[in-house]
This record gives structure tokens, C-alpha cells and sequence, in this order.
């Protein structure tokens, strides 16, 4: 992991570690030190859940989900529970997340679902709800090279089947991560 004095914390949502593709490369960005991840035990739990109900197999979402908590040890946030029933959200199942936010004092949420996580409602925390699409890409736009290579090397890491550059913008482009993926073909000689 390479360490950095500039590393910034993200909370991370149950649907992008639900998305295999979504997870992998969020995940493959924080274990190369581009940001901190963040969840809560909850996230943990619904994504567990949420894999079991997609994909019907539990063995694997627990393998999964053991994968994630040794991959990132730190990441999960204790003692939000405390803020939770102070805070105000659409869906209030979703204060846990919030919590983990303000107590790790995350500068974003990483969440496709932004209905339930308004703007109004994080800026009086100074936390901004983001898009897995919009974070990737700001994450390639900040650090390009660097984090192209963090790609590459988890599409290197795919073998069932192999995936080559185009191959994996055009499973971005599949799963709704289209700015990322059109961002990628300028650098596709290096992904």
C-alpha cells in the first residue's frame, strides 16, 4: 500500500461493495492508498444480505464479505451508533452510514443512491454524496497515471474470464460507470 500524508476518508455504501465490478475498483483504489475506506458493521451486514438475495449464494457472500474485512481491517467504524438517532435522512435506515461519515470525519459517501443521501442533509456535516462513477473519475482526474496502474492491476487479477483494457471499459460502460469508462479510453494503452 503506498502511504500518503494527503489521504482523504470515504464511507463507502452497502450498493457499491454489492456491485462486484463497482467493489473491485473502489476497493483496488483504497488498498493503493488513493483514500481511506470507511463503513459500518450495518454495511457489512446489508452486504452480506443484498449479495445473498442477488446472487443466492451465501458461502460466497460470506467469503466475500471476510475478504473485504481482512483486506481492510481498519475501515470498519465503531461507535457511530451513538449519532444515529440525532440524524435526519429519507430513509432512516440508512443514518448508519451518516454516522460512520461524521464520526470518521469523511469528506465523502460513495453510494449510487443518492435520493437517500440529499446534499442538504450532509453539507451542515461538510460531507459530500457521490456517485461510484463520479468518485472513480475524480479519482483517475486527481491522480491519473497512478490510479490507471491500480486498474490495470486489478484487471490483471481477473482470470475467470481473462479481461483485457477494452473488455473492462466495456463492463464499466454495462454497469453505469460511462464517464469512467469514457475517461479510461485515453488511457486505455495503460490500463
Amino acid at each position: 500500500m503506498i502511504h500518503r500524508a494527503d489521504r482523504f476518508t470515504v464511507v463507502v455504501d452497502t450498493d457499491v461493495l454489492v456491485g462486484a465490478l463497482s467493489r473491485n475498483v473502489v476497493l483496488s483504489l483504497a488498498e493503493e492508498g488513493f483514500f481511506r475506506p470507511r463503513w459500518s458493521a450495518t454495511t457489512l451486514a446489508e452486504f452480506e444480505t443484498a449479495f445473498v438475495r442477488l446472487y443466492g449464494d451465501a458461502e460466497t457472500a460470506r467469503r466475500q464479505r471476510r475478504n473485504i474485512e481482512d483486506a481492510f481491517p481498519e475501515a470498519v467504524v465503531c461507535d457511530g451508533e451513538a449519532l444515529i438517532d440525532g440524524l435526519a435522512l429519507p430513509d432512516p435506515n440508512d443514518r448508519h452510514v451518516l454516522a460512520a461519515a461524521i464520526k470518521t470525519r469523511a469528506s465523502v459517501i460513495v453510494t449510487n443512491n443518492l435520493k437517500d443521501f440529499p446534499k442538504e442533509a450532509l453539507a451542515i456535516h461538510q460531507i459530500e454524496p457521490m456517485k461510484v462513477d463520479d468518485f472513480v473519475m475524480d479519482c483517475i482526474d486527481l491522480k491519473g497515471v497512478e490510479a490507471v496502474a491500480a486498474l490495470r492491476k486489478m484487471r490483471e487479477r481477473f482470470n475467470n474470464p481473462h479481461l483485457d483494457a477494452e473488455g473492462l471499459i466495456l463492463r464499466l460502460e454495462k454497469v453505469g460507470m460511462s464517464q469512467t469508462a469514457t475517461l479510461l479510453v485515453e488511457f486505455k494503452a495503460l490500463l
